[in-house]
């Protein structure tokens, strides 16, 4: 098995490995010029929603890390991308912010409030009381479910708020309909990184802070995987989950001189 530092691609999530809100976390610009210094493939897959490759990018350049928008790919792609391969030109009720509007809009999804095929609930600052008895009145009519991603929480600047799965749990329980979540740790969302990279899934590795979403994905996609202790997840978390991330870090800054 190779060492995590001679792996040929890296897949990395971003909210509480990267950045905390609008902080950039420790040894993360030393961990992106070591990527670019041994010329590795990169990705930065996040589960959130809101944000477009553009402003992801942009995001970054204002923290002081200058990266290309190719190295982004967001749960509200993956979800656009797979309604589109399910139900071309559909239409949804959209729970979400700027980032999977402009998702759903490039693969030729339009809104609709009266009779959609999908309702689609991701990351939004402004849910209220009034969308969600909108989405439970169109799923009880036969709108299908779908979540961007199943987190919980997220973390910010400000602590752990709610994340996707926690604000579409309302909807799930008004109607007893499960929903359907796409990005992690669901396989589709990995294997088009992995495509995206052109690595194959044993050389490479799936570095995150969650283990209910990052290390599962890792570990059902075959891929090597760090935990890095920067974000949702404590070190007295771990023997609560029946697997085990391959390595446990502090931060990203800790692996180009990791070991294992």
């Amino acid at each position: 098995m190779n060492k995590i530092v001679d792996k040929l691609g890296y897949i990395c999530d971003m909210d509480g490995v990267i950045y905390h809100g609008n902080t950039l976390l420790p040894g993360v610009k030393e961990f992106v010029d070591w990527l670019y210094e041994n010329d590795k493939k990169f990705l930065f897959l996040t589960n959130n929603s809101g944000k477009t490759p553009l402003e992801l990018k942009q995001k970054l350049m204002r923290m002081g890390l200058e990266i290309d928008e190719s190295h982004f790919y967001t749960s509200a792609l993956a979800t656009a991308s797979f309604i589109a391969s399910q139900s071309p030109n559909t239409s949804a009720y959209v729970i979400g912010e700027p980032g999977l509007y402009n998702a759903l809009y490039s693969k030729g999804i339009t809104i609709n409030d009266k009779n959609p095929e999908y309702v689609i609930v991701g990351e939004v600052s402004n849910y209220n009381y009034e969308t969600i008895c909108r989405a439970v009145s169109l799923v009880n009519k036969g709108a299908k479910l779908i979540g961007t991603n199943s987190d919980l929480t997220g973390p910010t600047d400000d602590g752990i708020v709610p994340a996707c799965r926690a604000l579409i749990s309302p909807i799930e329980m008004a109607t007893g309909k499960q929903a359907y979540f796409v990005g992690k740790p669901n396989p589709l969302m990995m294997r088009t990184g992995l495509d995206m990279i052109g690595v194959h899934s044993r050389d490479a590795v799936m570095i995150g802070d969650r283990m209910d979403t990052d290390m599962i994905a890792g570990i059902e996609s075959g891929l090597d995987t760090v935990l890095v202790l920067s974000g949702v997840t404590a070190k007295d978390d771990i023997s609560m989950f029946p697997y085990r991330p391959r390595v446990v870090l502090n931060g990203v800054g800790e692996i180009p001189t990791c070991e294992l």
